[in-house]
Order: structure tokens, then sequence, then C-alpha cells
């Protein structure tokens, strides 16, 4: 008999004697036996109260019955999160599934709070066979879970910038379709949208002092336009042509914009626009079923979605989003325990389950369904931004707290006219480089970039 024959054969049996093995492996492996030696066991989470949390709320009966592990949560305003975190891991305190912001990252892995999840994908019986990391939205899995080639958490909460707008309003002024810029924006439509004497405005900007105004009104104005917080060389890039642009670009827009928008947070911004007294704005996809709820809403069929407009630099939406991942400081047991409840609530599995109770998986299958995009509206943009997104949007390295707090005072001082858009950006970019310069990061001590 051939030789060469009987190598190619004997090489084809190995394969499928190995494909046998592996799903063999994966249909032997089920969520009740890898539980069972932690069933009775309590563990505790923090959530937001916002609609991918009460998704999550719905979902987890079903996985307590199947486990027997009990899963309890305080819902926390976001503003309170962090800290509450941090002073959990410093004191001890009952946290078993840790909330990670995509800036609290750097933060929290540098300070070995996180536990890799090699840690428990590497043991079989923890391990579902169908975990599948690559079926997560690359940029996703990278930016919320990812820090310094290591990966920590799962993408549980997940956002892109969008722009939600009102139809039958923008039709009422004689436009068929969105703003497809942030020049015809502001150029075009806002004039022909803002009645200030009927208390109708063009857009709303959600810019309360905090992570909203760094993150959701200072930074998603930068990007577009070509600019950024730092260069390549961790310096301030604040005081670029194009950042300059960007910053000038928001001090223009605001008198289309409420009154006091410096306080609108999230829920203000969305409320505007869902009892009509805005017809635009650019915020999270995780908002969309606030949006849509008629208990909440006045919109119904008006309500509209699209990417957020391009600026010069192209689309450059918004990047945003949480992943769930496990104390270090927690026992083994509950350790085990969190990482079943976060591998099965983010699990492709889940995914269109999680999407029809309120929630924005990151698995990209579930999108690839045209069921799925033709009930859901928001969802095709979506894809758009994160296919096209900035994953650097806002810097995710552990000073970035400090950072925000700056941009937070000194944004809010620049859109109130208290400083000049100049005079601002070089306060925050001297303040911001004295962080860094303290952190290390330009005597080598640390590398520039994660």
């Amino acid at each position: 008999m051939n030789k060469r024959f009987l190598q190619r054969n004997t090489a084809m049996a190995s394969l499928a004697a190995a494909s046998f093995l592996v799903a063999a492996q994966a249909s032997a492996w089920t969520l009740k036996e890898a539980a069972a030696p932690y069933s009775g066991t309590t563990i505790h989470a923090i959530f937001l109260d916002r609609p991918g949390y009460a998704a999550a709320e719905k979902l987890i009966p079903q996985f307590e019955k199947e486990t027997g592990i009990t899963i309890k949560w305080d819902v926390v305003p976001y503003e309170s999160t962090r800290q509450k975190e941090v002073l959990n891991f410093v004191s001890g305190g009952a946290q078993d599934i840790v909330l990670v912001d995509v800036v609290w990252i750097g933060e929290f892995a540098s300070n070995k709070w996180l536990v890799p999840i090699k840690k428990f994908t590497d043991d079989p019986k923890l391990a579902d066979p169908n975990l599948n990391l690559k079926g997560f939205f690359p940029i996703l899995l990278d930016s919320f879970g990812t820090w310094d080639k290591v990966t920590y958490g799962l993408p549980f909460d997940n956002y892109s910038g969008l722009m939600f707008y009102n139809k039958c309003t923008l039709k009422q002024a004689g436009f068929d379709e969105p703003p497809k810029t942030w020049d015809d924006l502001l150029n075009v439509y806002a004039p022909k949208l803002t009645n200030a004497s009927k208390n109708q405005y063009a857009f709303a900007l959600q810019s309360r002092r905090g992570e909203t105004q760094s993150a959701d009104s200072f930074m998603r104005m930068l990007w577009p336009n070509g600019g950024s917080l730092l260069d390549a060389k961790f310096k301030s890039n604040l005081m670029s042509p194009q950042s300059q642009a960007g910053l000038e670009y928001r001090q223009k827009l605001m008198k289309y914009m409420p009154p006091g928008i410096v306080d609108y947070d999230h829920a203000e911004a969305v409320n505007a626009l869902a009892q009509g007294q805005v017809a635009m704005i650019t915020e999270w996809s995780a908002f969309y079923p606030t949006l849509t709820d008629p208990s909440k809403s006045k919109l119904g069929n008006c309500l509209g979605i699209a990417t957020e407009p391009r600026g010069p630099a192209g689309l450059k939406p918004a990047l945003g989003g949480f992943s769930l991942a496990v104390n270090a400081k927690a026992s083994a047991k509950k350790q085990a325990a969190a990482w079943l409840f976060i591998q099965w609530i983010t699990s492709e599995q889940m995914a269109k389950p999680y999407l029809e109770a309120g929630g924005v998986p990151a698995r990209m299958a579930v999108y690839k369904d045209p069921a799925v995009e033709q009930k859901y509206p928001f969802v095709k943009p979506m894809v758009e931004s994160w296919q096209g997104g900035v994953p650097d949007y806002r810097p995710r390295f552990p000073e970035w707290p400090a950072i925000s707090e700056i941009i937070g005072e000194w944004g809010t001082k620049m859109m109130l006219g208290e400083v000049s858009v100049k005079d601002g950006a070089q306060t925050i970019g001297s303040k911001m480089e004295g962080i860094l310069q303290k952190a290390g990061y330009y005597d080598g001590k640390k590398p520039l970039l994660k």
C-alpha cells in the first residue's frame, strides 16, 4: 500500500478523533454540572439604573434556577460607582462581580484588583467550550475587557454613540432625513428647529460636570474634527487647530440647545427628546428601550435613528460601555461562581434573550439575523459605528479619573463662558500633563501607549 496514502489516512483519522473529542467535550459540559460545587453560593454585584441592567435582572432568575447560585446586586448611580468599587477593593467589602467602565480598566487591572479570565478559561470544569471569545466585536472586547494584552472582563453593557431624532419634527421643518454632518446640523438644521419662545430646541448635548461632561460632551467634539486629548508623546493636543475647532463648534451649538444644558445628564437629554423639547440628541445606543417605552416617551413612530454626524475627520462616534470581571480579592468559591454568571450572561446563547429584554449584547452573531435588524432599528447604525469607531475614544490609563475631573471642571467653565476655549484648553492641558508627569509617563517609567 502506498506510504503517502497511509500517512494521509492516519492524519485524517487523527483529525477525526480530535474533532470527535472536542465535540464530545462540548456536549458533555453543562452549566448545571459546572455550577454544582457552588450551589448555595451568593455573589454580589453593582448595577446601574440603565436598560442593560434591568435586562439582566429579568434573566437572572433563569441562571439562579439552573445553578443554585444567588445573585444579589446594588443599583448605584454611575457617578458613585467607581468610588464604591474602589472602596470595596481596599476595605474588602462584598463585591464579587466587578463592573468595569472602559476608562476604569487600566486602574483596576494595574492595581491587580481583577482576575485574568485565563484562570477560568484554562479550567475545563469552568470554561464553557462554546465561549468563543472571537464572537465578540473586537473593538468591544479589546476596549472594555482588555488591558496590556491581558483580558480581564467580558463586554456586558455596550454602547455606541448614535443620533436619535424626531422624524416628525424634522419633516415639519422641511427635512426628510437627519443631518449627515456636524456642519449641516449647526448651519442648516439647527436654526430651523429652534424656537426659544416656545421652548423648542434643535439639540441637547448631555454635559453635566463629571464623566458626562468629559466623555459625552467634551471628547465627543474632538474626534470628528480630527482633534484628540493627547498626541503620540502623551502631551496635550488640545491646542491643535483641529481640537480647537471641535471645542469652538460646541460653543456655537449651545445657542440651539436648552438653557441649563450643563446640568443635563443622560436622563435629561433622553427625556428632552422623548417629550418633544428637542429634535435631536447624540446618545448611547443603550437608551433605545427608554425612547421606545410609551410610558416614558411620546415619540412613537416619530423616533428616528442614525449614526452620529460625520465631521471633517469622518465618522468618529462616541464609544463607551462596561465589562464584567471577577474580583481578585473574592474567595476562590465566589470567584468561580462569579465567572460562571459572567460567562453565561455574555454568551452567544443569551445574546438574543438579553437583546429582547432591553440589553445591548456585544456578540456579532446576533446582529447578523435580518429579523433582528428589522425589529431593532438601532442595530444597523450601531454596528456600523462599532466597525469604524475610535478604540481610544477616551484614554483608559489609570490616571483618567483624575484627568476626567479636570475636564469636567474646565469644560463646564468653557460652556458657561467663564473662560475662553483657548484658555480653558491650555489649563486642562497643563494640569493633565502635570498628572502624567507625576505618574512617570515622561521619564520612561511607564510606556506611553497601552
